[in-house]
């Protein structure tokens, strides 16, 4: 394989998908270039990873083989409870029993474009996905826990698919006839909370991205409305915009401003 380069090679490993790595290990081991065997060692460091990857997805899988007997298990999770502004969004996620998602994580986790891609493979093999959302003078009128509440209610009721247990993130959701199971960590313990975390957070942070485009003057596309340094000085600045939670921002300036 002499006559391809370093670089077209390193291109080569780059395009292969994970059954191909063996076969390009196979096919450049040996050759004697210290840059070629390189890429070799990377090959086989690929194929290491994925399989503790995958290990690591399979025992996210404990709660839903436990529960599988129940019928159809949903993960059900929220994103945005803490901001100063914007909506709570809660996802409820049906998965498959047969699905091989990898990476799937608490999304707070993982970086912003493993988030979206994981949304997407999540949105085209999930059985159901529901989202529900609270905004901010939902919850300045009955509190966050409670908006909470009503947004992973509205998740639920959105569900093509009809659960017959739910797997939540540390709460007993109100005014629900499921059977709960609350987990503890769940996002990062459960496969299908941490399905309906990704959800959650990208349904939000994509809404702040665009609330970032009518007000820009706050920052949310990089804060998306929680309480960095930066949001503080501009919420100061230029007082609370319309999507401010007033029962949040109370001890930074006024709500009536």
């Amino acid at each position: 394989m002499a006559d391809k380069t370093i670089g077209q090679i390193r291109m080569e490993l780059e395009a292969a998908e994970e059954h191909m790595l063996p076969s390009f290990i196979a096919m450049y081991e040996a050759d004697e270039r210290s840059g070629v065997k390189k890429l070799a060692d990377q090959a086989k460091k690929r194929i290491v990873k994925l399989q503790a990857e995958r290990e690591r997805t399979d025992r996210l899988w404990k709660y839903e083989r436990m529960y599988e007997a129940c019928g159809m298990v949903c993960g059900i999770d929220e994103a945005g409870r803490g901001p100063l502004a914007g909506p709570v969004v809660a996802g409820a996620v049906i998965l498959p029993g047969d699905c091989n998602i990898l990476y799937i994580n608490d999304s707070k986790k993982l970086s912003a474009a493993k988030r979206e891609e994981l949304y997407d493979i999540i949105m085209e093999k999930a059985l159901a996905v529901g989202v529900g959302m609270a905004d901010e003078a939902r919850i300045d009128e009955v509190n966050i826990l409670n908006a909470t509440y009503e947004a992973m209610r509205e998740a639920i009721s959105k569900l093509t698919v009809k659960p017959d247990i739910l797997l939540n993130d540390a709460v007993t959701i109100p005014g629900v006839e499921i059977r709960q199971i609350p987990i503890i960590k769940g996002d990062a313990k459960s496969i299908s909370i941490g399905a309906a975390s990704i959800i959650a957070k990208v349904t939000r942070d994509r809404l702040m991205m665009e609330y970032d485009r009518e007000m820009p003057v706050y920052g949310f596309a990089s804060h998306k409305g929680y309480g960095s340094k930066e949001h503080i000085a501009a919420l100061k600045k230029y007082g609370p915009s319309p999507i401010h939670r007033k029962s949040f921002i109370g001890r930074f300036v006024s709500a009536a401003e």
